[in-house]
């Protein structure tokens, strides 16, 4: 176990991992309740230009683990984005 915890490699892939998972409920939640209200469109765009910057790096790197965690992170955070814009906007128009 202490190899296990020592290694580097699995250390950042399993912190890439949980990190790109961690938008997943919240865009589950809201496909559900095909609401967005709560959603900071802000924090999202920033979040999305830090994780281009992530990909970047990765690539630069050439980090696999860093490259696929913040691509899926990237996926999940512009499906958020996509959803809140066409949730708002569907509350929007029906009032």
């Amino acid at each position: 176990m202490e190899n296990f915890l020592s290694n580097p490699l699995i250390i950042g892939t399993a912190a890439g991992v949980l990190t790109a998972f961690s938008m997943l409920p919240q865009l589950i939640k809201m496909i559900n309740k095909k609401k967005a209200e709560d959603v900071s469109m802000g924090m999202l765009i920033v979040l999305i230009a830090g994780i281009c910057l992530w990909i970047y790096y990765g690539a630069l790197k050439k980090d696999l683990p860093v490259l696929l965690t913040n691509c899926f992170s990237l996926l999940v955070n512009i499906l958020l984005l996509f959803f809140s814009i066409l949730y708002k906007t569907k509350k929007a128009e029906s009032q």
